[in-house]
C-alpha cells in the first residue's frame, strides 16, 4: 500500500520545494505541478509532489494522521 502525505509549501526553488507537515520538513520534486505557490498544500509520495490539495482537506488529513499516531503510542505503553 502506498501513502501520500499532505504537506505545506514553504519555499520554491526551480524544480524543488521545501515542504512541511508539523515538525517534519522535506525537499521534494515539483515538476509534475504547474503554477505552485508558497502556502499551498500538495500530496507528497516518495519525494515527489504529485497533486495540489485543498487546504481544509490537507489540515483534516494531517489531524487524522496525528490522532492515529497518538493512539498508537498510547497502546504501546
Amino acid at each position: 500500500m502506498c501513502l501520500a502525505v499532505p504537506m505545506k509549501v514553504e519555499t520554491i526553488e526551480k524544480t524543488e520545494a521545501l515542504v512541511s507537515a508539523g515538525a517534519v520538513k522535506a525537499r521534494v520534486n515539483i515538476q509534475l505541478l504547474r503554477s505552485l505557490k508558497k502556502g499551498e498544500y500538495v500530496l507528497v509520495h516518495a519525494g515527489i509532489a504529485i497533486e495540489k490539495i485543498d487546504p481544509g482537506k490537507a489540515r483534516e488529513a494531517l489531524r487524522l494522521y496525528r490522532d492515529v499516531a497518538f493512539k498508537s503510542r498510547a497502546e504501546e505503553v
